[in-house]
């Protein structure tokens, strides 16, 4: 990758992020053959500095997202870029107000982003990236076709206005409909987004390989769009889906309102919660059509091992 993002070093909270814990996510594309022998020295770093989330290496790379005290975070951070195959990772920084993750887990993986083509290298080809300062002119060009390279629960609560929705179940989806979608080539540019970049550093270079010549991205998607464009100049409707606890960030990375279905891992609204087909941990108005009363008995003991655990203090695995 030609462009670097500033990476700022982790800081003492403001009193406007009320957040106790940082949340760092990154990603790094890079040839990464001894990733199988890193996993126990970078799990142990992590335990060392209480520092949770998940981290997932391959022999591209590394993605994830961690948080921790800000001294923890840091640590981390510099003992990835301690390696020689990091020197140059970047990350985006937000707040949460507890802490977002249960444990940490250190993966091994095939990918690091999984799109199931074989020999998408994003560090040989990919698209264009455009700073969140010139994203709003990009989009906003008659001649750019926008696409939203998330899933469809994700771009249920936030999109950019204009933008494709796929409405895929899975970022393996995203090649066969780019594939049945003939109309793609009817405008010259196209310009595609996710949460933090790295789905379209390989879903650009998909496009590329397929025959599209300006396809350009955000570079470092959603999120740091909503960290550095001022909501009154901003494109952006709605939340973003975050892959932990605090289920929705919006402008300023401020956490959202969203909560999370234990039982089909949808996001929910305020309103959704009023739904009579809502019941904590059991149903809510995306999947109450489609669990058997076998599957609701079995998310109800759930959820009352989930409430025991929280009159005890303690925090039950399946929350």
């Amino acid at each position: 990758m030609t462009d670097t993002l500033h990476t700022p070093r982790p800081k003492t909270p403001s009193p406007e992020t009320n957040g106790q814990f940082l949340v760092a996510a990154l990603y790094h594309f890079v040839s990464f053959e001894r990733f199988a022998d890193f996993r126990q020295p970078l799990q142990a770093v992590c335990d060392a500095n209480q520092v949770k989330g998940t981290l997932l290496i391959a022999h591209e790379g590394i993605n994830g997202t961690i948080a921790g005290p800000p001294d923890g975070i840091k640590a981390v951070l510099a003992f990835l870029r301690s390696q020689p195959e990091f020197k140059d990772l970047e990350h985006k920084e937000s707040w949460a107000s507890s802490m977002p993750f249960l444990r940490m887990k250190v993966r091994l993986k095939k990918e690091i982003v999984t799109m199931g083509v074989e020999d998408i290298d994003p560090n040989k080809v990919v698209g264009t990236y455009v700073a969140p300062k010139d994203w709003n002119a990009l989009i906003s060009d008659p001649d750019t076709l926008v696409i939203d390279t998330r899933n469809d629960y994700e771009t249920a609560i936030g999109t950019f206005r204009g933008a494709i929705d796929p409405k895929t179940k899975s970022f393996r989806d995203f090649p066969e409909w780019v594939k049945n979608n003939t109309g793609l080539h009817n405008k010259p540019k196209i310009a595609m987004y996710c949460t933090g970049g790295i789905r379209c550093e390989k879903a650009t270079a998909f496009m590329k390989e397929q025959g599209f010549d300006e396809v350009y991205h955000l570079k470092g998607g959603i999120l740091k769009y909503l960290e550095e464009m001022p909501e009154e100049q901003s494109l952006w409707d709605g939340a973003c889906f975050v892959f932990d606890d605090r289920v929705s960030v919006t402008h300023g990375l401020k956490e959202g309102e969203h909560t999370l279905c234990h039982a089909c891992r949808q996001p929910l609204t305020p309103e959704d919660l009023t739904s009579p087909h809502h019941e904590e941990g059991v149903a809510c108005v995306h999947c109450h059509d489609t669990r058997t009363e076998e599957d609701r008995m079995r998310y109800r003991q759930r959820q009352q091992q989930i409430e025991l655990a929280k009159k005890r203090g303690e925090r039950h695995l399946g929350s």
